[in-house]
């Protein structure tokens, strides 16, 4: 169980990263705003790039497990599951956003284009045509994408309309 000056410092850098950038953003303000030293955060973190790898891997794991234990069924469904998933990380979303190099990290980018054709294939097959792929495409992005320019809303908010959204271009 990471301990609390861990998931602290995490806390903090997620806050800096999203609002400043990565590269932007220095170990020392972290531990400032902690009221820490940064031998102290050099304790828990070995880096900049391994607190951020620390921030990243949560939401790597959780979409991993989710395309793994995910089977074809009910569409609907599984659109308000994924947007509750991306929603839950719309901070490290944001972080890529505002960042690209972010993607680097535990090589994100790749990772998010298969994330994606195994979400595609769970929703609408195998057997898909361009067309449904690009629509399928444009869903989830747009649902992704909701999830970062909307983050300051209420969930409540913004979750019906996206996933309505994404269910009309998918044709569900």
């Amino acid at each position: 169980m990471p301990s609390d000056t861990r998931t602290r410092i995490q806390e903090v850098a997620r806050e800096l990263f999203v609002s400043q950038g990565v590269q932007n953003t220095s170990l020392r303000q972290i531990s400032d705003r902690l009221g820490i030293t940064k031998p102290a955060l050099y304790y828990h973190f070995a880096s900049r790039d391994d607190l951020v790898r620390s921030i990243v891997q949560p939401m790597v794991e959780d979409i991993e497990r989710f395309v793994a234990t995910r089977q074809p069924g009910d569409a609907r469904q599984l659109l308000d599951d994924y947007f509750e998933l991306i929603w839950r990380h719309r901070e490290v979303t944001m972080m890529m956003v505002r960042e690209l190099s972010v993607l680097g990290y535990l090589d994100l980018g790749t990772r998010m284009f298969d994330w994606r054709r195994r979400i595609i294939t769970l929703l609408l097959g195998p057997e898909l045509t361009q067309a449904q792929h690009i629509r399928a495409t444009v869903a989830l992005g747009g649902m992704s994408d909701c999830s970062v320019e909307y983050a300051n809303l209420p969930v409540e908010e913004v979750k019906p309309a996206a996933v309505e959204a994404a269910a009309a271009a998918l044709g569900l």
